[in-house]
């Protein structure tokens, strides 16, 4: 039944003892495949701008309002204004077998008081692009935000033409939320953004389907996937709902 108040007017469900999420810090995030370490000009800047540049061509850049960069100088000077910043907090994303950084992501937008923060700033080489560490990464930030910090909404936006993004946020298990018309003006062009999110009572079923996911046994030798994430998330969505 909705909830009303004195008025007869509803009203929201209550969030009691609501005191709010934690900030999060500069801290080292351990993964299985992958480690989240702050953003360094010092630790990160060479490896990142080499493995950048291993595209074929400035593709990756479009959507993004940063970069390409013209060279490491250009990229270190970037990077020396992020390593200062909390908000967006970024990180470079540690490849475990080669101890190579090979991306950066960010938790931007952050809102403590009321439990809201945002991933974003994904920044992928072709060596992440598609592997087992670019899903920890993401898993890695929403059990630090949503089952550490106390937030009670991730969100995910992008160029509502970046439809790779839009992909990669709906095979996560994030919500598709609506279209902000307009929202920016980017690199001279408009920018609609589209809104997805995550929020507390999604993740359980989406951390369990993650652990399967990510779990060895789920690729054969040659590294391919045996169950999709897809499929393991709707298996543990219903599994939850059996059981309330």
């Amino acid at each position: 039944m909705t909830r009303v108040n004195e008025f007869q007017q509803p009203i929201g469900e209550p969030v009691e003892n609501w005191q709010g999420a934690q900030l999060p810090s500069k801290t080292v995030i351990d993964g299985h495949y992958c480690r989240l370490e702050p953003i360094s000009v010092a630790a990160h800047s060479q490896e990142l701008f080499d493995a950048l540049r291993q595209a074929e061509d400035e593709r990756d850049w479009t959507y993004l309002l940063s970069g390409p960069f013209r060279d490491l100088a250009e990229y270190q000077t970037y990077l020396a204004r992020l390593e200062t910043l909390n908000d967006p907090l970024h990180y470079a994303i540690i490849d475990l077998s080669t101890q190579q950084a090979v991306g950066s992501i960010a938790l931007m937008r952050i809102d403590a008081q009321q439990g809201v923060i945002e991933i974003g700033h994904v920044t992928y080489s072709p060596q992440l692009k598609r592997t087992r560490l670019a899903t920890e990464a993401i898993s890695l930030l929403l059990h630090y935000t949503l089952g550490e910090l106390g937030y009670r909404r991730v969100e995910w936006k992008c160029n509502a033409h970046n439809h790779p993004s839009r992909a990669a946020a709906l095979r996560l298990g994030f919500s598709y939320e609506g279209l902000f018309r307009q929202a920016m003006v980017a690199r001279g062009h408009n920018r609609d953004t589209t809104w997805f999110s995550i929020i507390d009572s999604d993740f359980p079923a989406l951390q369990k389907a993650y652990q399967q996911w990510l779990a060895r046994d789920n690729f054969d030798q040659q590294g391919q996937q045996r169950q999709k994430l897809g499929e393991l998330i709707e298996n543990q969505r219903k599994a939850l709902l059996t059981t309330e």
